[in-house]
């Protein structure tokens, strides 16, 4: 197909296939950025969003073995830990008296800890703060846990709405690629699970998040299968609020990528990824992976949400991100402002609460 072809698709609305999203990455940058930014600003105006928020990783304890994490116990980081409740409890309580209106709970798939220990951190958050919203559990810590306990999907999304949990963030994705998968992450959650684990939190009322950590061993084909699965899944549940391509951090791990993406390479990906998901709401530039300046440019490249104020941060930092202290809500502000760009505070499900 021509570019020039490809291109009226893309200003007519119509889906693209799989070589067609491969060959958007062929359109020089601005092209590219230009006609997703139309999408952008007919969804959004000028308004880029973020939340105050408060990121929790209660344990580094992993029985799982993954290259390109730099935050587990088990291999390269000696300094192993698991929170009490009560340390949960007065993060949760700090943050909450900072402003946070959510706090997000991810870590390790420790098997030491037991299941109480994960739904109890939950229930008591909930119990003391009935309307912060708790975004927990990645599919990834979700079949761990069905795997350890002998427990179905469905029995442990049941038991995590009922111990106070809202929605899901969208970890565990990583690269939907089978073949990618089993070298980067051999032995977590497969794709299909990971898909399916979604599609039941959807059934069940809940919306959920999605990722793509891209910049290591894959190739552009696996960028746009990946977006093109979540697309076909979106169709039948509607249930993805936003879609998060997470920047691969290299440094303190095992896959030795020598040669990482350049600051092109990751705006054409928010670009693609704004202009194949047209029923994915928002298009999250995650400042922790991509670097603040990266991602407010990514703004003018379809991307309309900032993630949040983040507070603390481990599982990134300890790969590379300059995100360990998270950050102030005015220097925030003052940052998508200068940008030319509307900060708007939202909470977990995109209402939003302050226009400044």
């Amino acid at each position: 197909m021509k570019q020039e072809e490809l291109i009226n698709k893309v200003k007519n609305r119509e889906r693209l296939n799989q070589a067609e999203g491969e060959a958007l990455y062929e359109l020089d940058l601005y092209t590219l950025g230009d006609l997703a930014d139309n999408i952008r600003k007919e969804k959004y105006g000028k308004k880029s969003y973020f939340n105050i928020n408060r990121h929790i990783n209660p344990t580094n304890i992993c029985k799982d073995i993954c290259k390109f994490c730099a935050y587990s116990a088990t291999r390269k980081n000696p300094n192993q830990y698991a929170m009490s409740h009560e340390e949960i409890l007065n993060i949760a309580r700090n943050s909450v008296s900072n402003g946070a209106k959510e706090v997000h709970i991810v870590s390790a798939h420790n098997p030491d800890v037991g299941l109480d220990w994960y739904m109890g951190a939950f229930s008591k958050i909930k119990q003391e703060f009935p309307t912060l919203h708790i975004k927990a559990l990645t599919a990834a810590e979700i079949n761990f846990l069905a795997e350890e306990y002998n427990m179905s999907y469905d029995e442990v999304l049941d038991l995590m709405i009922k111990s106070g949990v809202d929605s899901m963030p969208g970890g565990g994705a990583e690269i939907f690629d089978e073949e990618v998968r089993a070298f980067i992450c051999k032995g977590k959650v497969t794709s299909s699970q990971w898909l399916d684990i979604h599609r039941k939190w959807h059934k069940k009322g809940k919306m959920s998040n999605v990722t793509m950590l891209f910049g290591h061993i894959e190739e552009r084909k696996h960028r746009i299968d990946h977006i093109l699965r979540l697309r076909e899944l979106q169709d039948e549940t509607g249930g993805f609020n936003a879609f998060i391509p997470l920047v691969y951090q290299k440094e303190n791990n095992y896959l030795k990528v020598k040669e990482y993406p350049s600051g092109q390479e990751i705006l054409k990906t928010y670009a693609i990824s704004r202009i194949l998901l047209d029923n994915i709401p928002h298009i999250k530039a995650y400042w922790v992976t991509a670097s603040i300046g990266l991602a407010l440019i990514a703004q003018e490249f379809g991307a309309d949400d900032l993630d949040g104020t983040i507070e603390k941060e481990s599982i990134q930092s300890s790969a590379g991100a300059k995100s360990a202290n998270g950050m102030n809500i005015q220097e925030f502000v003052g940052l998508i402002k200068n940008s030319g760009f509307n900060p708007i505070e939202r909470d977990s499900l995109y209402n939003e609460l302050k226009i400044y």
